[in-house]
């Protein structure tokens, strides 16, 4: 393809964008302009040669794909264009690396917005960590479920003698695809717990209170529950598929709320 029509392929969806419509709970709606976006985005991540398959998603992978919505979103939600340039990075329009490490953005969409009491910013802290938290076990038992599909799909390779190199080729790369998706998603995940403990340890010097004790235990909640992506692939799966390390990887920080 001509340089200029690459060019005009990866801009696009830019525009198309701001059409794309949202369906429950935050997860993309399935309309034509939604489809138009990520038919894009797996063209352009031909283009860059990423992990794209031109093999129909299962029932499992469609599925995991849009619990993976949840945490690829921004959790402030505090900017239109922002969430546009998201959900274009989660159909792979743009690579996962483009956004920044912003770790105050949670904090700032919080203190920002106008408020009663400093109850609700914790409450609010809380209740995201845990909705976050809740949503965590399911997500990882879909992912080991995928997981295990693909390893039958690789093992099916070798037994099928009318199997060619293409076919080989876009297996490969859904297997990528899906643990770069999960990997993603880990990622995320300790992004958010970074932005959470920033947020936490801002409203303790802005407006310290014991509201924080339930912050600290919700903060704990989502940590442990982080923790069950971890078996479901090496340490070091984002780097491998090219996410590289966050900066607030080196900032989380101990419990400043010791005491239950």
């Amino acid at each position: 393809m001509p340089r200029r029509g690459r060019f005009v392929l990866l801009l696009a969806p830019l525009w198309l964008a701001a059409c794309a419509q949202e369906g429950d709970f935050g997860r993309p709606a399935r309309s034509a302009w939604n489809g138009l976006v990520d038919t894009t985005g797996t063209l352009a991540a031909r283009e860059r040669g990423t992990p794209s398959s031109a093999f129909p998603l299962t029932d499992d992978e469609i599925t995991l794909r849009d619990r993976a919505w949840r945490f690829l979103m921004p959790a402030d939600g505090r900017a239109a264009f922002e969430d546009a340039l998201a959900n274009l990075t989660r159909a792979r329009v743009l690579p996962p690396n483009w956004r920044r490490d912003d770790l105050p953005s949670y904090h700032e969409g919080l203190i920002s917005e106008s408020f009663r009491s400093p109850f609700s910013r914790y409450r609010r802290l809380s209740d995201d960590a845990i909705a976050d938290g809740r949503l965590i076990p399911p997500f990882a038992a879909l992912a080991q479920r995928v997981f295990e599909a693909d390893t039958l799909r690789l093992r099916a390779l070798p037994l099928s003698g009318s199997v060619d190199g293409w076919d080989v080729r876009q297996a490969a790369m859904r297997v990528a695809e899906n643990r770069c998706l999960v990997a993603w998603v880990r990622l995320e995940t300790t992004l958010r717990i970074a932005r959470y403990r920033y947020a936490l340890e801002h409203f303790l010097i802005e407006m310290p209170g014991r509201e924080a004790v339930p912050a600290e235990q919700a903060l704990a909640f989502l940590e442990g529950r982080r923790a069950l992506l971890d078996p479901l692939l090496p340490p070091d799966a984002a780097a491998r598929c090219g996410f590289g390390e966050p900066a607030s990887q080196a900032v989380l920080a101990p419990p400043l709320v010791a005491k239950y």
